[in-house]
């Protein structure tokens, strides 16, 4: 249902995203080895998807592992597309994306930042991207710090809600990290980032300004 291709890339919009990578030291679609500052902290992020951040995490199940991939937008901090599945595969990812898509409907390209794992390199991926208006960058290999704002919501979900909990079953973690993210952490929780706001209540503001 989330895997349909959305729109094609415009010129316009292309170049202006190659403008931010070049802007952020990011070449070929990775970010370069220089500077210490994060890449996430350079990219556009002034207006609601300029950028996006994606990332994979895991959680304890007596059933074996369950995956979340979630994609938040850097401007609101909001989870915009998550997806959770038993398999660790490219698969998990785009569908993240394509709920992001779906659900925001960016009207330009979207820089889409990730770290350096198999799944956001494969050609897969990137032909998706392309077919849907976004453009990939990756973290610099060893420096976790250039996808913090995708770990801190992994830390805030696992130290609120899991707190070192094994689930009984998939099903069960699935049910309740699909309350924290849409009925608490979008909605409710407050962010220094945001002037203590919630996502959803920061863009609400921005909207009927």
């Amino acid at each position: 249902m989330w895997r349909e291709p959305c729109r094609q890339a415009d010129e316009s919009s292309s170049n202006q995203v190659r403008a931010w990578l070049q802007e952020a030291s990011i070449q070929g679609g990775q970010a370069s080895t220089g500077g210490a500052q994060s890449v996430t902290a350079s990219v556009p992020s002034n207006e609601p998807d300029q950028a996006w951040v994606t990332d994979i995490t895991y959680i304890r199940t007596h059933e074996g592992w369950l995956y979340l991939a979630a994609v938040l937008d850097l401007h609101s901090r909001a989870v915009v597309g998550w997806s959770m599945d038993a398999w660790m595969q490219t698969t998990l990812v785009l569908d993240a994306l394509t709920m992001a898509v779906w659900r925001r409907r960016p009207k330009s390209s979207v820089i889409i930042h990730s770290d350096q794992g198999s799944q956001f390199g494969s050609d897969e991926f990137n032909r998706w991207c392309k077919d849907n208006r976004l453009s990939p960058s990756m973290s610099r290999r060893g420096n976790c710090w250039d996808n913090a704002v995708a770990e801190s919501f992994f830390s805030s979900l696992k130290s609120k809600q899991i707190k070192k909990r094994i689930y009984a079953t998939r099903a069960q973690a699935k049910s309740e990290i699909f309350d924290y993210i849409e009925g608490f952490y979008n909605r409710t929780r407050r962010h220094k980032h945001l002037d203590q706001l919630s996502p959803h209540e920061f863009e609400r503001r921005q909207t009927v300004q």
